[in-house]
């Protein structure tokens, strides 16, 4: 089962299989492992352990001479792989996603508190904040408790962050260090073209796709801040992103839009790569800025259930919101992602000009 693997390896077990079936990889196209680690961007040893459990599930094979190589055709995988592979968006993990973007948990909890609200066992839970860990949206605290950070969660605070990323992004592609990577590119425009050809993506997949394009951009800028400030921004959406997901959005449109970004950059039309980066943001913000994706910002009045941590125990409580997400949101984690390079005051400055 592809639950009983660590989230890097289920990541790369995502990307692999993604690749394969991006790719329309014929039966027998080797697999190098040093290739795939360049490609999902994690080292071999994770590689290693998804093309193995690939190989029991029958979509590799494993020759001791030639390694690893593809043995089932991309176009025809069994539901079971597939559906194996987005087992990363499971109900659990989206049902814990969903409380947390819609205000109804507390701000420290326990893995007990979570156990009895939710009826699933420890370790499913425990499973669920380790990935919320690794993901920005989750901190251990003492014991078994753990701290659920703030996310982008209201309409204002969404559309704000949109307005930031329409400062960074086009900026970057005019930087005179502009300087973008030919096989990177190569990467993120057959990643788009398969979108468009309709191949099916889960939600992590979609967001996922989305943000390495995105991020790629920022990094060929050359502006190590502005790269930063977007993986940042990517952490703050996530959530809202997989709700997003339950949207029918016009995805094919969107890909087509990144594609076009990719042709002007190509072609060394910065001038035009920014424009349509601005038009693209500017066409998403509008589309996406959706009021069903924030129900809960219509009930703030209202008190609700809250699940309050308290010596152990789980209690509901009528409580309205906690206060102060979207500014904790852009202020906190911003400072301490860049304290350990010793630029937090200048990103508090910045932070506070920009809000």
């Amino acid at each position: 089962m592809a639950t009983d693997l660590t989230l890097n390896q289920q990541k790369a077990l995502r990307e692999i299989v993604g690749y394969i079936r991006r790719e329309r990889l014929a039966v027998g196209t080797r697999l190098p492992e040093w290739t795939l680690a360049k490609l999902t961007g994690t080292s071999r040893s994770p590689i290693r352990v998804a093309l193995d459990h690939l190989v029991t599930t029958g979509v590799v094979r494993y020759d001791k001479n030639r390694g690893y190589s593809v043995l089932a055709d991309a176009a025809q995988l069994a539901s079971d792989v597939v559906d194996e592979v987005n087992a990363a968006d499971d109900p659990l993990y989206l049902q814990v996603a969903d409380a947390h973007l819609q205000r109804r948990l507390a701000e420290s909890v326990t893995e007990a508190d979570l156990t009895r609200m939710l009826g699933a066992s420890r370790a499913d839970v425990r499973r669920v904040l380790v990935r919320a860990q690794a993901e920005g949206w989750a901190e251990r605290e003492a014991g078994y408790g753990w701290r659920l950070l703030p996310m982008i969660d209201s309409l204002e605070a969404y559309d704000d962050m949109y307005a930031l990323r329409l400062a960074i992004e086009p900026a970057g592609l005019l930087s005179p260090k502009f300087k973008p990577n030919m096989q990177e590119l190569a990467e993120l425009r057959s990643q788009q073209q398969a979108i468009l050809d309709g191949v099916h993506q889960s939600a992590t997949e979609r967001f996922e796709s989305n943000a390495r394009f995105h991020e790629a951009i920022a990094a060929w800028s050359g502006n190590r801040l502005a790269l930063q400030a977007l993986r940042r921004l990517d952490q703050l959406r996530r959530l809202a992103e997989y709700r997003q997901a339950r949207e029918d959005l016009p995805r094919a449109a969107l890909a087509r839009e990144h594609l076009e970004i990719l042709d002007a950059i190509e072609q060394g039309d910065s001038i035009a790569a920014a424009s349509l980066m601005k038009r693209h943001l500017s066409g998403a913000r509008m589309k996406k800025t959706n009021d069903a994706v924030f129900k809960a910002d219509q009930q703030r009045a209202a008190p609700r259930p809250r699940l309050i941590a308290s010596h152990g125990r789980s209690e509901f409580q009528a409580h309205a919101p906690r206060r102060g997400s979207y500014g904790q949101a852009f202020q906190v984690p911003f400072e301490r992602a860049f304290a350990r390079d010793g630029l937090g005051h200048t990103v508090q400055s910045n932070i506070s000009l920009l809000r």
